[in-house]
């Protein structure tokens, strides 16, 4: 059977120009040629970005990592000082992960399919990077915030399983606003306030809740080894709270060693789910009876959740990875409404007394007292 004719070639006809001309004598008018010309051009336009590298960044849901879990034999959080138990179940800390088009060469197309998809988002890469020093100095934070997170776990673990850590609590800096300016300085290590000794931060934490934003208190310290005390009004934190105006840097004395077997992840929204393991490896209980949880958010060493980044493509990343449950900071609650993946139950946390008994309340099948994001 021989091949059909190709279809006839589209002639320009030299008479006005008002019409364009196929072989057979049809007559094609001219507004459909400049639309199929337009049409062509837009495709070709296409074709050539869609293969060429697009300067954005684009961000979706991250690796998980189960912090009951073992890498190698060996686990992934690590406790020595003190008896560990097993633990069943899972406590998947949630990450983001961030593509640039500079060094990864992705197309348009990938641009645009990140666009369409509700659990990615691409910006300009400027804006996630900024300049090159900005990215360096970042990273540089990123890596120390990494760092001190796990630290603040381990205190907020330890303190929430009643065992006080003790701290020397030194002054690391006098914000300009603070009433303490001329008062305090950096290096001075405060041992009471308004006449309580505080020998944790969290007992520090716990007396300066007491007081009323405006209020004086009275700071005894040490500075050179010389104890002073001095009196000043406090600010207010915007939430009602009392502030001193001062940067405190806790020298903790732990009790126990704990360390982390992974190397690929920065920033401080580890926290709470470092603090959940460590709090389930410390206890004979079976908090989550083969429960498969995930989460994020930030902690402080007084067992405080705070918001994070990215939360929509890290609740995506825990269905990915199977989870059921999601732990995630009331702070956040905006961004968890509408965007919670089906399949997955979110429950609001402001303490890390809330996430433990929310992970007890799961191993156990009463959720019905847990707190859920809701809409205003």
């Amino acid at each position: 059977m021989s091949a059909a004719p190709p279809p006839p070639p589209v002639l320009l006809d030299g008479a006005g120009g008002d019409t364009i001309t196929d072989v057979s004598g049809d007559p094609l008018d001219r507004r459909s040629f400049v639309l199929a010309a337009t049409g062509l051009g837009a495709s070709l336009l296409i074709a050539v970005l869609s293969i060429l590298p697009a300067p954005f960044a684009i961000g979706g849901p991250g690796p998980t990592f189960d912090t009951l879990s073992e890498v190698e034999g060996v686990p992934l959080v690590e406790i020595e000082g003190a008896p560990t138990f097993p633990a069943s179940g899972e406590l998947r800390l949630t990450t983001v992960s961030v593509a640039r088009g500079s060094s990864s060469a992705f197309t348009l197309g990938r641009v645009l399919r990140g666009w369409a998809d509700e659990a990615r988002y691409v910006v300009p890469e400027e804006e996630v990077f900024g300049t090159p020093d900005e990215e360096e100095v970042f990273e540089e934070q990123s890596a120390q915030a990494w760092i001190t997170s796990q630290e603040s776990a381990t205190v907020a673990a330890l303190e929430a399983l009643d065992q006080p850590v003790p701290a020397e609590l030194e002054v690391a800096e006098v914000i300009p606003t603070s009433l303490a300016t001329g008062l305090l300085e950096p290096g001075d290590v405060i041992v009471a306030l308004n006449g309580q000794d505080v020998p944790t931060f969290s007992a520090l934490a716990d007396v300066l809740a007491d007081v009323t934003p405006g209020d004086d208190v009275s700071v005894s310290y040490v500075r050179g080894g010389q104890t002073a005390e001095v009196a000043f009004a406090t600010l207010d934190d915007g939430a009602g709270g009392a502030l001193m105006g001062l940067g405190i840097d806790p020298g903790f004395e732990l009790p126990i060693d704990v360390s982390v077997q992974i190397d690929s992840v920065g920033g401080p929204s580890a926290g709470l789910m470092f603090s959940l393991a460590i709090m389930d490896m410390l206890t004979e209980a079976d908090e989550l009876a083969d429960a498969r949880v995930a989460g994020t958010g930030t902690i402080d060493a007084s067992g405080d959740v705070g918001a994070i980044g990215g939360i929509a493509m890290k609740m995506h990343g825990a269905v990915d990875a199977g989870a059921d449950y999601f732990l995630a900071p009331a702070d956040n609650c905006g961004e968890v409404i509408g965007n919670v993946p089906a399949g997955l139950d979110v429950y609001s946390v402001e303490t890390l007394d809330d996430a433990y008994a929310a992970i007890i309340g799961i191993g156990s099948g009463d959720t019905d007292s847990l707190q859920s994001c809701r809409s205003p």
